[in-house]
This record gives structure tokens, C-alpha cells and sequence, in this order.
């Protein structure tokens, strides 16, 4: 159960946390372990519920945040638990905020530090574990804390140009689509009468719009059911691993955006590889990590693959070959990092250079969208004025 609780320290200063326990004279005893004098102690039935209504909400800035914020502090000489302490009342997400509780509580009971986070799967991710239980080993968790904030920093960055690269496009289909219901929904209707009294037979395109506006006004509801049931059920199957397989296979064969996705791929592959194997995790250990990385189902399985063939001896090189993903520059720098004793640093040059690659290909990636989403709203919009037209031009004849 958890328990909020507040004290008061040795020097006369107030704090508050979150505390994991079986009983309320367990949270007094640890409060009193700690040398504070305890104030109020209560059951948080309230941040119980948070936890798992919004556990999916941790970003990689959170994440970011969290690591830079303990390194500053553990390098200022604070211990673990202190240092926790203020990172749950500082923290500003509400869904870690309580797991941070959840970790101090579990530290003050025995835990390691990363035995506690990963309990967590969902908010604290394998590769900070995996790193925290390396600082832990090498003692020199504020280092690891350190880079892994700059790895979350820069996959947040990565994730921000991949959101803001389809801003536009996304909101240029919401507009059309707007103004393509509006126009046959309120601007047609208003012909109708005209065209019913002239005596003229109304065209094809101008029937078939009509009818469109009719089934709209009168059944709206039921569109926006079937649009609800679409979306719901899309998101189902994108959840599932059938789904997960079928998407990301799709982005890895579409030709307007396999590119951008091999290149975002071989970034946080690169990247991470590199952070974990310059921290002393081993080779098959950061490979199993890094397969879980790259966010595409294919790849992953490409690259389990390959860490069995490395298991078997075959170099890193050669089995980043067979994969059949990443482009060929990847596996000649890690060729080159392998005979040069430097993988780490090679891998991380590789990353910064297909940073740069991402951000180039997502322009592209949006300067060709936004001609083609222009001209398909101009055709659509062209239709419906011609087919608005046409009927006027028969009544023009007939006069």
C-alpha cells in the first residue's frame, strides 16, 4: 500500500513524499529511521490510482529531467535516498512522480537502485536500468546518470522533428477535409431548390454530391460512429503484435517514407549501442537493449537474429551486414571502430551523422507532402465547384 507522508528533518525543514509500505507504523518507523520527526502519515489512495491510469505518460524529456536532476545531485556529494527525496518533490509529471516514491521507499528497504526501477518497466526503460545497474557496479552512477541524460535529451529532440514534420501535413487533411464537408453540406443545399424548378436534368457529378449532402445531414451520427469504431479498432491492431509487424513493416516498404524511417532507425541504434557499450555493458548484453530501442517489431527480430550469429562468433560488423536494414556506411564504421579498438566512439560519430540525416530527410519528407496534399484538396475542391456549376450552364443553354 502507499502512504503519504510528511516530516520534519533534523535542520527544521519540511518534506513530503510517497511511501511504500504494509502498515502506517512502517512509514513512522522509516521516517524515524531517517532521523526526521513524522508529522501526518495517510493512506494515498488518490496517487494508487494515478499510477495506472497515466503510467504511459512518462516522456523522454521526463525521463531527461529526472537523470540530469540526480546527477547534479549525486555529484554535490548527496546520497541516493536524499537525492530522491527532493527528485519526488520537485517532480512535476504526476505519473512519476509516485513511482519516484515507490524507488525511494524500495532503496530504504534494501534494493538497489536499479533492482527498484525495474520493478517499472513501463516508465523507467531497460536501457536506464541496464545503465544504472552499471554505475552501480563501476561506481560511477553520476557519470552514467549524466550520459543518460544527454542519450534522453537527444531522443527527445529526434521525436520533437519527427512531431513537428508532420504538423502541417496533419493540419493542411483536417482543413480539407473541413472545408470539403462544409461546402457539400451548406454551400450545395443552397442550389438545390434552383436546379429542382429549371427543368433541367441535373449531371452526374452534381447527383452524386447531392447525395452525399443528403446522407451527411440526415446520418452524421452514424459516420461519426464508424469513424469512433475505425479509429478505436486501428489503434487495437496497432497495439497488437500483428499490428505492431504489420505497421512497421509498412513504414520499411513504403518509398515516400522508407528512407526517413531506415535513417531514424540507424540513429537510435547507433546512439544507443554507443552510450551503452562506452559505459562497459557487454557487447550481447547492449545488443539485446538496443534491439528494443529501435521501436520497429521487423528490426528487432533482424537484430535478435544477429545476436545470435555474434554469439557464434561472428563479428559485429558482419552481422549488422546481414540484418539487411541499416545502409552500408553503418556496418563499414563499426568494421572500422572493431580493427581500431574505438567502436563506441565510431558509433557515436555515426549517430551524429545520421542525426543530421533525419532532420534533412524530414524536410524533404514534408516539402513533398505538402504539393501533393495541395494539389489532391484542389482536385477535390475543383470537383465540387464544376459539379455545382455544370446544372447552371445547362440552364444558361436552355435559356
Amino acid at each position: 500500500m502507499k502512504f503519504k507522508y510528511k516530516a520534519i528533518t533534523s535542520n527544521g525543514q519540511k518534506i513530503e513524499g510517497v511511501f511504500n509500505a504494509a502498515s502506517e507504523e512502517d512509514v513512522v518507523t522509516m521516517i524515524k529511521g531517517n532521523s526526521y520527526l513524522p508529522v501526518k502519515v495517510e493512506r494515498d489512495i488518490g496517487q494508487e490510482a494515478q499510477i495506472e491510469i497515466f503510467k504511459s505518460k512518462v516522456k523522454k524529456k521526463d525521463l531527461a529531467l529526472f537523470c540530469r536532476q540526480f546527477f547534479t545531485m549525486l555529484d554535490s556529494g548527496l546520497g541516493i535516498v536524499k537525492c530522491l527525496d527532493i527528485l519526488e518533490m520537485q517532480t512535476e509529471n504526476k505519473t512519476l512522480k509516485p513511482i519516484i516514491g515507490e524507488v525511494n521507499g524500495d532503496v530504504q528497504k534494501g534494493l538497489s537502485l536499479s533492482e527498484a526501477m525495474n520493478k517499472y518497466p513501463d516508465i523507467f526503460p531497460t536501457i536506464l536500468t541496464n545503465m544504472v545497474e552499471a554505475g552501480e557496479v563501476s561506481g560511477n552512477l553520476d557519470a552514467i546518470l549524466e550520459r543518460m541524460a544527454v542519450h534522453f535529451e537527444k531522443e527527445n529532440k529526434l521525436e520533437n522533428k519527427i512531431r513537428s514534420s508532420m504538423v502541417y501535413p496533419i493540419a493542411l487533411l483536417v482543413v480539407s477535409i473541413a472545408v470539403v464537408i462544409f461546402m457539400i453540406t451548406f454551400i450545395l443545399p443552397t442550389f438545390t431548390g434552383m436546379f429542382a424548378g429549371s427543368g433541367v436534368e441535373i449531371p452526374w457529378p452534381t447527383r452524386v454530391l447531392l447525395g452525399m449532402s443528403d446522407f451527411i445531414k440526415s446520418y452524421w451520427y452514424i459516420l461519426l460512429g464508424i469513424l469512433g469504431l475505425m479509429t478505436f479498432t486501428i489503434t487495437t491492431f496497432k497495439k497488437s503484435e500483428a499490428g505492431r509487424a504489420f505497421f512497421d513493416g509498412l513504414k520499411l516498404k513504403l518509398p515516400v517514407i522508407k528512407g526517413t524511417t531506415v535513417k531514424i532507425i540507424t540513429s537510435r541504434f547507433t546512439r544507443t549501442l554507443s552510450t551503452l557499450m562506452d559505459s562497459g555493458i557487454p557487447l550481447i548484453k547492449s545488443m539485446e537493449v538496443v534491439a528494443k530501442v529501435v521501436n520497429n517489431l521487423p528490426v528487432e527480430e533482424k537484430i535478435e537474429d544477429g545476436i545470435e550469429e555474434i554469439r557464434k562468433g561472428v563479428p559485429l560488423s558482419r552481422a549488422i551486414q546481414n540484418v539487411g536494414v541499416f545502409p552500408p556506411m553503418v556496418d563499414s564504421m563499426i568494421r572500422i571502430g572493431e580493427e581500431s579498438g574505438s567502436l563506441d566512439e565510431v558509433l557515436l560519430k555515426t549517430a551524429d551523422f545520421y542525426d543530421e540525416e533525419v532532420e534533412t530527410s524530414l524536410t524533404k519528407l514534408t516539402t513533398l507532402i505538402e504539393p501533393i496534399m495541395i494539389v489532391g484538396m484542389a482536385i477535390v475542391i475543383g470537383f465540387i465547384v464544376i459539379a455545382m456549376y455544370l446544372p447552371m450552364f445547362d440552364m444558361m443553354k436552355t435559356i
